[in-house]
């Protein structure tokens, strides 16, 4: 994916379009052309697997590929001029790989036990103005997966628009909630060192007038629609990782716990090496700590029919997207909204 922004960037002209253009119709295509495998890592070679510092690095590489992608091409804008189609294209490219490389990658590095790679999933939530999605994510999407109670959660015949503004607005008050309760929890006030949503804030904040500064409007407007296009690809993940799916709620009035069959996976291929093994996601869920190259297929979680940037695609036009998973979503678990 930043091999495509590359060239975008480098080329210009209509190229300045082929990061979008292989992300939503090369690699479908691969998808659909490529068999799937349902395989999982077993014995000495999942140990193996487990261990292996190279899918670390694999993550923490995508720093100085992120935050270089996304400097260079700031300072190519603001001392060049460009056809607006150029620039739109650019903020395209630069912006999906601030979603796919970013905070996908950030998704990973957040669930880390090491304080270190924490720290770096955050840094690269910052150039999709997405440091909040830590807290929400953490503390929020995992215990409310699957319920109206989650904004992450698309509800049965909710588009993808609709989903866009809903979770945006619903996430950040959620994080917001979380962090306060967690400050409260540890005996703390909001002006307390503590206070991670207010940290972020300022941190984003120093980003983009930092960008200003150096890269003047021009950068400071890439920028800004570059991290929009970025979270959006975020929540277009979140809409189909869940659509129409509900925990049902047991004799005592609570939630069932998460199981397998709460997410929606995907073993094509070209899918789980985007975006680092994102589609087996019910294991994700299931047991949020294990590392994205140990994550297992069940077969009794719910499967897509095509892969997840095909089914983002899909997902996009919401009488096609309708019409292929509805009937597919287990029928105690329709809830309209």
């Amino acid at each position: 994916m930043p091999i495509s922004a590359v060239l975008s960037v480098s080329l210009k002209g209509g190229w300045s379009y082929f990061t979008p253009f292989y992300a939503f119709v090369i690699i479908p295509l691969l998808e659909i052309a490529l068999p799937l495998d349902t395989s999982n890592h077993e014995g000495e070679v999942r140990e193996e697997k487990s261990k292996s510092t190279v899918f670390d690095w694999m993550l923490y590489l995508n720093i100085p590929v992120v935050f270089g992608l996304l400097l260079y091409t700031l300072w190519d804008v603001s001392t060049h001029t460009y056809e607006i189609y150029e620039i739109t294209g650019l903020i395209f490219s630069v912006g999906i790989v601030l979603g796919t490389n970013g905070i996908n990658v950030a998704h990973e590095l957040g669930h880390r036990q090491k304080s270190f790679a924490r720290h770096l999933g955050k840094l690269l939530l910052l150039p999709s103005h997405y440091m909040h999605f830590y807290i929400e994510h953490n503390f929020g999407h995992h215990a409310n997966a699957a319920t109206k109670e989650d904004p992450a959660t698309a509800q049965y015949n909710q588009t993808v628009y609709s989903f866009w503004f809903t979770s945006v607005f619903r996430q950040y008050a959620s994080a917001w909630k979380l962090q306060l309760k967690l400050l409260r929890g540890n005996k703390q006030g909001y002006f307390s060192v503590k206070n991670d949503m207010l940290w972020y804030s300022v941190f984003q904040i120093t980003y983009l007038s930092v960008i200003y500064i150096v890269f003047q409007s021009t950068g400071l407007w890439f920028a800004f629609f570059a991290g929009i296009i970025g979270f959006l690809m975020l929540e277009t993940v979140n809409y189909i990782e869940h659509y129409g799916l509900s925990r049902l709620k047991t004799a005592s009035g609570r939630y069932e716990r998460v199981r397998e069959v709460h997410s929606w996976n995907s073993n094509h291929v070209m899918g789980r090496i985007v975006l680092y093994e994102l589609t087996r996601h019910s294991d994700h869920h299931y047991k949020s700590s294990k590392k994205y190259q140990i994550l297992d297929y069940h077969d009794i979680s719910p499967q897509m029919p095509y892969g997840y940037p095909t089914s983002m695609v899909f997902s996009l036009l919401p009488p096609l997207w309708f019409n292929l998973m509805n009937h597919r979503i287990p029928a105690e678990m329709n809830s309209p909204l």
